[in-house]
């Protein structure tokens, strides 16, 4: 049976999958653009970036493309509501955002017309979002990459926040790595659709250092660990040379920043600077984010390749209304 689409405001894909945004300069128009091109919601990762870089970049993606594209901004970013306004100015389709909770965003999406996605990790957040008016809720749980909100499993936490939501889609993430997984997600627990991230990090589009992708394909299941992040939450990486010194007591305190980036940073790193040499192939020293289960993943393909994998595993085994039939 065919995924049904995922429309969320005013917006529809053919594909119900949002490729996750990926800061810094992870997920950018080279990645979002195929994704978009292929179905999926192509989703710009617009954290610790310029507001005039990703003004532009913004740009590029929807002159390429006619399909949907969205930009991520976590609340923690210091210049959030710049980023915001600047995107919506760029013509951004929607805005997806976490990382701590706006209530003023949702007068910003409607006062402009812009959809506003917002990640949650607790039914208490998805029935406030909801209530204030979000086009969308993402449940993310703690198999995803990056910064983290919970340490419940998705498919522990997802069920009582789908009963609790019924007003829009409420879209699945963290973990999910095949279509099998995906179909299992949205007959089985009821989503509307899954986010996904990590998988598109192995895609050929996806504009990181080579270096950054071999990390991803050489980690075992023990190689992925939880960190302190700056921005206040726990955050899940490979254990690189630079996470391991951390962990071992190392003062890795930044002394002078440049960037001053966040609303609240304790100093003992500067986020920025590792994810950025993570992003361009220092691996010994950079902060490599990633999904809990990216050991499953052994293979960079196109992001066609992803999709056209993902669509026939998922509707070999997606039964709407009929429950879900387990493939192993």
């Amino acid at each position: 049976m065919h995924l049904p689409p995922l429309t969320i405001a005013g917006f529809t894909a053919p594909f119900p999958l949002i490729q996750g945004g990926m800061s810094v300069r992870v997920s950018t128009s080279a990645l979002a653009v195929p994704v978009a091109n292929c179905g999926g919601i192509g989703v710009i990762g617009g954290s610790g970036l310029p507001v005039d870089e990703l003004q532009a970049d913004i740009r590029k993606a929807k002159a390429a493309t006619s399909g949907v594209v969205a930009v991520n901004i976590m609340y923690a970013m210091k210049d959030f509501y710049q980023l915001v306004v600047g995107s919506i100015d760029a013509g951004i389709d929607m805005i997806i955002t976490g990382a701590g909770f706006s209530r003023d965003i949702f007068k910003i999406g409607r006062e402009h017309n812009t959809p506003i996605v917002m990640i949650v990790s607790s039914p208490t957040l998805a029935r406030l979002a909801e209530k204030l008016g979000a086009a969308a809720i993402i449940v993310e749980a703690k198999e995803a990459g990056g910064h983290l909100g919970t340490d419940i499993p998705l498919r522990e936490l997802f069920p009582p926040i789908r009963e609790a939501i019924t007003k829009v889609p409420l879209i699945a993430a963290g973990g999910v790595t095949n279509g099998y997984e995906m179909a299992e997600m949205m007959d089985k627990y009821g989503a509307d659709g899954v986010q996904i991230a990590s998988r598109f990090v192995l895609s050929e589009e996806c504009d990181v250092a080579d270096a950054f992708k071999q990390a991803y394909l050489r980690a075992k299941k023990e190689d992925i660990v939880l960190t302190s992040s700056p921005v206040g939450l726990p955050g899940r990486a490979i254990n690189t040379p630079f996470v391991k010194a951390m962990h071992d007591g190392e003062d890795m305190s930044t002394r002078k920043c440049s960037h001053l980036c966040l609303k609240k940073c304790d100093h003992h790193y500067c986020i920025n600077e590792r994810l950025m040499m993570a992003r361009n192939g220092n691996i010994e020293e950079g902060l490599v984010f990633s999904g809990e289960n990216i050991y499953k993943m052994d293979s960079i393909l196109p992001v066609a390749e992803i999709f056209r994998q993902f669509k026939e595993q998922a509707e070999s085994v997606y039964r709407e209304g009929r429950g879900f039939d387990p493939v192993n």
